[in-house]
């Protein structure tokens, strides 16, 4: 099944491409979870659109009481300083189409993330260096990642965003020339140092997808293969060959 622009053509009015990407990644998961993985692992595909609201630390009201008066009081007593600064910021709530892999373990540990690049991830510096920032974090944590960027209608190089955040000095950072691409990282230790690898793959329109590596661990890893979950979604999604 050819890749197909999702973005800029006939097919974007049918098939919006978050539909496409929603259902890609849950078919990853399928494929993942369908034999390749071993037993002790499993894949979770995880979907979150910008204005979607996510709470990491929560204050709760327990049974609907609320403080005593004389709580109430003693919590108001105490008046925090005025600040040194306020400086304007713009927050963007950041688009996530990503597969997990995690690993059985005394409880889920996160081996590998797959993330499928969105346009609102390349549209603006802002965007691009917290995506940047989220995967750095995953390598930084031994956490093996892939990227895939099929956005026609954006043109950010966020695995040069990448590469430049982890500071990797030398040659520029790897260029697809159809600015479309797939690639797969893994952090190695060896002789006391930390490495990165990465396998890197140009995507085209009218072209098939390639696999990559996908590293669970040190020295095991499983075959990506995005043709078949490609063609997947689209046989899913009835989008024509």
């Amino acid at each position: 099944m050819p890749l197909l622009d999702h973005f800029r053509s006939a097919w974007s009015g049918d098939w919006p491409w978050d539909g496409v990407h929603a259902n890609w990644a849950t078919k990853i998961a399928d494929l993942l979870n369908g034999g390749l993985l071993p037993a002790d692992y499993h894949a979770i595909s995880l979907i979150k659109r910008g204005g979607q609201v996510e709470i990491d630390v929560a204050t709760l009201q327990q049974g609907g009481e609320i403080a005593s008066a004389g709580e109430a009081v003693a919590a108001a007593a105490w008046a925090p300083p005025q600040p040194a600064a306020v400086i304007p910021v713009e927050f963007q709530q950041e688009d996530l189409f990503e597969v997990q892999v995690l690993r059985r373990f005394g409880g889920a540990h996160l081996r590998a993330a797959i993330e499928l690049v969105s346009p609102a991830n390349k549209d603006r510096p802002g965007n691009r260096h917290a995506f940047a920032v989220k995967c750095g974090s995953y390598l930084y944590q031994g956490i093996s990642l892939v990227i895939i960027d099929v956005v026609t209608e954006r043109q950010g190089n966020l695995h040069a965003e990448l590469m430049k955040l982890l500071q990797i000095n030398g040659a520029p950072a790897w260029q697809s020339p159809t600015n479309l691409y797939a690639v797969a990282y893994q952090i190695v230790s060896a002789e006391s140092q930390r490495r990165l690898r990465t396998w890197p793959e140009p995507l085209g329109i009218g072209k098939p997808l390639p696999t990559l590596p996908l590293w669970l661990e040190a020295d095991l890893s499983v075959p990506l293969r995005l043709e078949d979950s490609y063609r997947a979604m689209c046989s899913s999604l009835r989008i024509p060959a």
